[in-house]
């Protein structure tokens, strides 16, 4: 190729030619010295100075210790003037310096660079291809790493291990997910299945889509696996929401003799989050600090969440207040732990203190916690003055359809329901299923009966298979007496063959994890619990607690209703909380998948203050702390 051709995409590097004849006219010759040597003793500038010197005598080794000093310290200019000094000398790199190029200007962020030089390549090798591959995947440009790849194939170069697991990073997405199985295809063909880099690859881009099935059957193939394989399948599980597989999984690895970094237990403590199991957390964090791991931003990030999750929100604020450097997640961790426990103040105080220290902006995510937070604070007036704020561009942040949502919810506690309607009629857009859901619930809570009719009417025909639009609406038209449009929503129920998500709900007992169904049959100690719901049920009634039967959806006689409200996960749970800590003053935990129901919300407070017991329970959507009979949700979830 001639030289001409090799400069002819980098008029930018023309400045650096003249520069560089210029340098060389009015420098006196001086004996050659090791281009190498210098580099190696860090003396880029006098290395460059000594190029200039040399011209034409700069030969492979010169440029390869020049460039990898480049690359080093991302000398972007200083690099510039090295591939300047190749065209001004007609010296016509081979396939290894050009990929240097490539690597040079990619690390520096100069990718249309990198592009230009790998294009002008004569002849390419596989680690060309898949430094360019690399470099697209690196800056998330997935199409042009999968649009290469594909002109890689037929071009007669075959890809290696690192340009599959280069590629597989891109494969995001449906139409990623769907590429990705046939570069597994491809995989298995040529043998790389077994690598232990693309094995890890695959088993990411598997769980990352939410293919956990295959993603396991991928990592159980594995002929070994390391820390990344073992992390990737971890984290997989537990972005999925299977937390209690996540957990499993790491035990199991654990006794094999899976060597854990600050990944994993950041992976770990996602799913211990999601079962909110604190004597598990802490043994984890325990774990961390004897093994005087590094304390890196995102293993703090995952405590903190852990830890206000767990409702121990004194130890996330522990954490948060001793790092030295902060994120923006970092905050959103908080603020989010404060707003699900109903602490408006908190989270008030909390984001005032960081626009104060203005050394992270807030994003999307912040201002939802904020405006959450206010909403189960009971902080209507703060959430609305932060909402105008957000919409008048103060926040630089312009307000999305969950931020709009926060708003009809804010409203609707304080029970302007009219208010809330006429809202939503004005938000900018179609208004989503979460948005109706929100006035839908303060309808159920206000008994608006009028408006809760048209808002149910709009959610079964934006969510026909969501479950529990047709159990609120019901529960209105209930608490109306409303009963022939209570059978109608049934029976529509029953048309369309709409199943209520099984409710379970989880409680830890000496770190060990114990999980209740509805009329749970299936634990060691059910009959005990059993009669200890009716016996607790019993008692209460005495004390004035009366059976909600409006939770109950079946058209059954009050008996039998009050038998399935007896079944309920959560009076499980929390029966066997107390028989299991009867002598001990320690708090209930108890966690639900779904929304706690009206009737095991009394059962707690009632529970709460005729055993002098703190309740945790925390549902779907946030904490209910419940003290002598008083929960912190105000009554209203």
């Amino acid at each position: 190729m001639a030289a001409a051709s090799f400069c002819d995409n980098f008029s930018r590097l023309r400045p650096f030619v003249r520069q560089l004849t210029v340098s060389t006219s009015l420098t006196p010759a001086v004996p050659p010295s090791s281009l190498a040597s210098l580099c190696a003793q860090g003396h880029l500038q006098a290395a460059l100075l000594e190029m200039a010197v040399q011209g034409p005598l700069t030969k492979f080794d010169g440029y390869n210790s020049l460039l990898n000093e480049c690359v080093n310290k991302r000398a972007l200019r200083e690099g510039q003037r090295v591939h300047a000094q190749m065209i001004k000398c007609r010296y016509l790199p081979p396939v290894y310096l050009r990929t240097r190029l490539i690597v040079f200007y990619t690390k520096c962020n100069c990718l249309s660079d990198a592009r230009h030089v790998f294009d002008e390549m004569p002849e390419r090798n596989v680690v060309s291809w898949t430094a360019m591959i690399s470099a697209y995947s690196q800056k998330g440009l997935a199409s042009d790493a999968l649009s290469l790849f594909r002109h890689m194939l037929p071009s007669g170069t075959e890809p290696n291990e690192f340009t599959f697991a280069s590629v597989l990073t891109s494969c995001t997405g449906t139409s990623g997910l769907e590429l990705g199985r046939q570069i597994h295809s491809l995989i298995i063909r040529t043998s790389y299945d077994s690598h232990i880099f693309v094995g890890s690859s695959l088993l990411d881009m598997y769980a990352k889509a939410g293919r956990i099935p295959e993603a396991r059957e991928v990592f159980e193939c594995l002929p070994e696996r390391d820390v990344v394989s073992c992390t990737a399948i971890i984290s997989g599980c537990a972005q999925q929401g299977l937390d209690e597989e996540a957990l499993e999984l790491f035990r199991r690895l654990q006794t094999e003799g899976m060597e854990s970094n600050y990944v994993t237990y950041a992976s770990v403590l996602t799913a211990l989050s999601g079962l909110a199991a604190l004597d598990l957390g802490k043994q984890v964090h325990n774990h961390v600090l004897r093994r005087e791991l590094p304390f890196y931003i995102v293993l703090q990030n995952s405590m903190i969440d852990m830890y206000s999750k767990c409702g121990n929100l004194g130890y996330s604020r522990r954490i948060f207040d001793t790092m030295i450097e902060r994120t923006v997640m970092t905050w959103n961790a908080m603020l989010g732990g404060y707003s699900k426990h109903g602490l408006g103040r908190e989270v008030v105080d909390l984001f005032e203190l960081m626009t104060a220290e203005n050394k992270v902006k807030p994003d999307s995510v912040t201002l939802l916690a904020v405006l959450s937070g206010c909403s189960h604070g009971g902080m209507e007036d703060k959430g609305l003055e932060i909402f105008d704020k957000m919409s008048n561009g103060s926040y630089g942040i312009q307000p999305e359809s969950e931020h709009y949502g926060c708003v009809v919810d804010l409203l609707g506690r304080t029970g302007r329901v009219e208010d809330a309607f006429q809202f939503i009629n004005k938000i900018p857009f179609k208004p989503t299923a979460a948005i109706w859901g929100s006035l839908l619930g303060a309808c159920r809570v206000h008994s608006n009966v009028d408006i809760g009719h048209f808002v149910g009417r709009q959610l079964l025909q934006l969510e026909p298979e969501n479950a529990g639009n047709y159990v609120i609406l019901s529960n209105l038209y209930a608490s109306a007496g409303r009963w022939e449009q209570v059978t109608e929503v049934r029976e529509l129920m029953m048309e369309k063959a709409v199943m209520k998500e099984p409710g379970k709900s989880l409680i830890e007992i000496q770190q060990t994890l114990h999980t209740f169904y509805a009329s749970d049959r299936c634990h060691p100690r059910r009959e005990e619990v059993v009669a200890k719901v009716k016996q607790m049920s019993t008692e209460f009634k005495e004390a004035g607690y009366v059976p909600d039967l409006s939770c109950v959806l079946y058209d059954v006689d009050d008996e039998q209703k009050e038998k399935i409200l007896l079944g309920h996960s959560e009076k499980l749970a929390l029966a066997f909380g107390l028989m299991a800590t009867a002598s001990q003053q320690v708090p209930i935990r108890v966690i639900k998948n779904l929304r706690i129901c009206v009737d095991c919300h009394n059962f707690a407070k009632f529970a709460s203050r005729l055993y002098g017991r703190e309740v945790s329970l925390r549902d779907k959507t946030r904490f209910h702390r419940v003290v002598g009979g008083t929960c912190s949700c105000g009554d209203y979830w």
